[in-house]
């Protein structure tokens, strides 16, 4: 008899099923709830609707307000208005208002996210809690209110993917470089309700970040859910932020999957996606010369310390080249925090970088960071779908932090390894 995956192990601890197979349809438990405005925009009218008066457990039901935050028109004043009565009436435990940052990093840096846990949020980049060894997916509104309603879900049991990484990674190259390439080699659908397993020697010498970043992305080629085992840098970094318990869950030995990719990323190279899919992954060689007017810095990909930290590496006494605008927004209040307190938004700022608050901000193009029609917009972003960060007719590239920190002071996508 196989073994099981990681994804199968979760779910079948979650369900009443004695043994689980992929492609079953399964009723699991749900361990935290999480969602941001959607709540207000789609969420609540269903829970009305159903005549819902008590959720089923306050204290598993995360809500965070990150997209439009600080909110920039009087209707998203409005969605924040009913999030935060919502609150209120139905007793959630956890609300993060305003300012405190984006979901996915919040959800693991107050503690919410748990090795072996079940976690579904009303946005799709969930994904990315699989970095700490939760099986997290995103899920839709009429889900979300059966969630808040009763606690379980039915689910597909997903084929796995097994991806494995080896080698070294070369200077100036980072995780986002490793997922970019990946996506370009799965393609589109390359992963249709499936789940990554991410393994290899490589995941060990990057840092909690870059494995958020590789999570992160796995929904760009259509998996449901990437899960990195959990290894003794996990295991005590939740240890510090939750008292609740835990059992990290790795796969078995003998796990079936429904395919094997391996990459050796010791020879790879700064990689770009060009527009209008983040699987259109090139070598940043193939797009040189780029002019850009505008750079971006942040997201629940890639706003965090590390990746505000190698931005100022690269941007160190250097200017912003001149007609470029370079906005960061840091992924939570407490990386903004620490980049304060460690000098990096000094030097960012130094350089001519907008500083803005701890919130999804120009990545999904709500409010702040528009581009106008014919711009040029390089992003350390998950999406350069056209409209995503305003003008259907801007052009939006996809790169690592460095890259775009490089790119930001020659006013061209270049090559963060200088002269390469």
């Amino acid at each position: 008899m196989s073994g099981l995956t990681i994804a199968e192990k979760i779910l079948l601890s979650h369900s009443d099923e004695k043994r689980i197979e992929p492609g079953e349809i399964i009723e699991a438990t749900i361990d935290i709830a999480m969602s941001h405005e959607m709540l207000g925009t789609r969420v609540l009218p269903q829970l009305a609707e159903a005549g819902v008066k008590k959720i089923w457990d306050p204290s598993r039901v995360v809500v965070i307000l990150d997209h439009w935050a600080p909110a920039p028109t009087i209707q998203a004043a409005t969605i924040h208005q009913q999030v935060r009565e919502f609150v209120s009436d139905f007793g959630v435990k956890y609300f993060y208002d305003v300012g405190r940052g984006i979901c996915h990093q919040v959800l693991v840096e107050e503690g919410h996210i748990r090795p072996g846990e079940l976690v579904v949020g009303t946005d799709s980049h969930t994904t990315t809690a699989g970095a700490f060894g939760a099986l997290a997916t995103g899920i839709g509104a009429t889900d979300m209110a059966f969630v808040l309603a009763t606690g379980r879900l039915w689910f597909r049991v997903p084929e796995t993917t097994k991806i494995t990484y080896s080698g070294n990674l070369p200077s100036m190259v980072m995780g986002k470089d490793i997922i970019l390439h990946t996506l370009g080699e799965l393609g589109v659908e390359g992963a249709t309700f499936q789940a990554l397993e991410y393994q290899g020697d490589t995941l060990a010498k990057l840092s909690l970040d870059a494995w958020m970043t590789l999570t992160n992305m796995a929904v760009e080629i259509g998996a449901m859910a990437a899960l990195i085992s959990p290894d003794e840098r996990v295991t005590e970094y939740v240890k510090t932020r939750t008292d609740r318990k835990f059992k990290p869950i790795r796969p078995d030995d003998n796990a079936e999957y429904d395919q094997s990719m391996d990459f050796d990323v010791s020879t790879l190279t700064p990689q770009v996606a060009t527009p209008s899919l983040p699987t259109q992954a090139v070598p940043v060689a193939e797009v040189a010369g780029t002019p850009i007017d505008q750079a971006y810095l942040g997201s629940c990909t890639n706003g965090r310390l590390e990746d505000l930290q190698m931005a100022a590496k690269v941007i160190n006494g250097n200017q912003i080249a001149e007609g470029v605008r370079f906005i960061v927004n840091p992924a939570s209040r407490q990386v903004y925090h620490a980049a304060l307190h460690d000098g990096t938004i000094g030097t960012l700022v130094k350089a001519g970088a907008t500083i803005g608050p701890a919130t999804c901000g120009a990545c999904f193009g709500g409010h702040c960071g528009l581009l106008a029609p014919g711009e040029v917009c390089i992003s350390s972003t998950n999406r350069n779908f056209p409209g995503r960060m305003g003008s259907a007719e801007a052009q939006i590239y996809l790169a690592s932090p460095v890259t775009v920190a490089a790119s930001a002071i020659t006013g061209k996508i270049t090559d963060p390894r200088g002269g390469k």
